[in-house]
C-alpha cells in the first residue's frame, strides 16, 4: 500500500522516507580534509554519495518510489528515462524487488552507466538527446506495455528520497558540532537540490543554500534570477553528462525558488579541477557532475574562508578516459 504525501512537499516527507528507504540504502560519510580546507580556507564537509549504493545519490530516490508501488505496478515493472545514474539506480531497484524495467538513455552516455543499467537485468533504449523526445519515447512503452513511469526528478517520491542526503548532513554536522553557512549541491532537474534544501532549511534557518550547474546548462541560475522558468539554448555541451537538462522541472522549481540563495556556474576546466582535488585530498573517483559543487567551492564563487561549506558529491560513475583527463 502506496502512502501519501503532506499537501505541500516538506521535511516531514523527506522523514518519512529516510525511515522506509534506510534498510537499503548506505548512510554515506561526511569527509573532511585538512589539505582541502586550507587550499580554500575555511572548511569543507564533503557528503561522498559516490559511496552510495550504485554510485550517486540517485538510489535513494529510486528505492523510495519503488517501495511506493502497488503489487500490480511491480509486477508490470517501470520505465525511466536518464543520462545515467538514474538509469543505474533504477535498474539496481528493480532487480532488488524483482521488478522488469525499460531504460531509455542518450547514446553519448557514459559507457560504463549504459552497460551498468543492462548489467541490472533493465532494458536499455538508446536514443539521440539532440534529435529525439526522451519523454515522448517513455510515454510510448507506458502505453504499450503498461510499465509505470518513474521520471529522475520531477515526482515528490523522488525528491523526498533525495532529500534524504540532506537528512544526513543535518545527522552528521551535528555529531561533530559543525553549523554549514553554505550547503551547495549540483542541479539537473533539481530533484536533488529542493530535497536537500527542504531538509536543511528545516534544521539550519541561517544556512544559504545553493545549486551548482555547469557553463551552458545555466538553466536554474536564469530561472531563479527570472523568477520563472526558462530553457537551456540547444546545442550546449558540457563534461558534465548527468547535468544537462532543458529547464528546471515543474515540482521542483517552486521548491527551489522558494529555498535557494542562487545557483553557481562552474566550466568544464573548473569541474576538472575539482575532480583532482577530490581525488587528491579526499581520495575519491568524483564524476563530473557530482565534482560541481567543489568546483565552486575551489574557483572562488562562493567565498568560505573562516566558514564551512556542506557540499554534496553526487556521483562516482565516470568512463576511466574521462577521469584520467582530469588528472593530466
Amino acid at each position: 500500500m502506496t502512502e501519501s504525501l503532506s499537501k505541500d512537499f516538506c521535511v516531514a516527507d523527506i522523514a518519512a522516507a529516510y525511515a522506509r528507504i534506510r534498510p537499503y540504502v548506505v548512510r554515506t560519510p561526511l569527509l573532511e580534509s585538512e589539505a582541502l580546507n586550507r587550499l580554500v580556507g575555511g572548511r569543507v564537509l564533503a557528503k561522498a554519495e559516490t559511496l552510495q549504493k550504485t554510485g550517486s545519490f540517485k538510489f535513494r530516490g529510486a528505492c523510495n518510489r519503488a517501495l511506493q508501488m502497488t503489487d500490480e505496478q511491480r509486477r508490470v515493472g517501470v520505465v525511466a528515462f536518464s543520462s545515467g545514474n538514474h538509469a543505474l539506480a533504477t535498474s539496481a531497484v528493480c532487480a532488488r524487488f524483482g521488478m522488469p524495467a525499460t531504460i531509455i538513455m542518450p547514446s553519448d552516455a557514459p559507457r560504463a552507466k549504459i552497460e551498468g543499467a543492462r548489467s541490472f537485468g533493465a532494458t536499455v533504449r538508446l536514443y539521440d538527446r539532440r534529435t529525439d523526445d526522451r519523454e515522448a519515447i517513455g510515454r510510448d512503452i507506458a502505453v504499450r506495455t503498461g510499465a509505470i513511469t518513474v521520471p529522475p526528478y520531477d515526482d515528490p517520491y523522488i525528491m523526498a528520497g533525495q532529500g534524504t542526503v540532506g537528512l544526513e548532513i543535518v545527522e552528521q554536522t551535528k555529531e561533530i558540532g559543525a553549523v554549514p553557512n553554505y550547503v551547495l549541491a549540483a542541479a539537473s532537474g533539481g530533484g536533488l537540490i529542493a530535497g536537500v534544501a527542504t531538509a536543511i532549511s528545516a534544521h539550519y534557518e541561517d544556512t544559504l543554500l545553493y545549486a551548482v550547474e555547469p557553463s551552458g546548462f545555466d538553466d536554474h541560475a536564469r530561472s531563479l534570477a527570472e523568477g520563472k522558468q526558462v530553457s537551456n539554448v540547444a546545442g550546449a555541451q558540457s563534461i558534465c553528462d548527468s547535468l544537462q537538462v532543458v529547464s528546471p522541472g515543474k515540482l521542483t522549481f517552486p521548491v527551489n525558488k522558494k529555498l535557494l540563495a542562487g545557483s553557481l556556474v562552474v566550466s568544464d576546466d573548473e569541474v576538472r579541477h575539482a575532480m583532482r582535488v577530490a581525488f587528491d585530498t579526499l581520495k575519491l573517483v568524483v564524476e563530473p557532475g557530482g565534482a560541481a559543487p567543489l568546483a565552486a567551492v575551489l574557483s572562488g564563487k562562493v567565498d568560505v574562508a573562516g566558514k564551512t561549506v556542506a557540499l554534496v558529491l553526487s556521483g562516482g560513475n565516470v568512463d576511466a578516459d574521462v577521469f584520467q583527463s582530469a588528472l593530466v
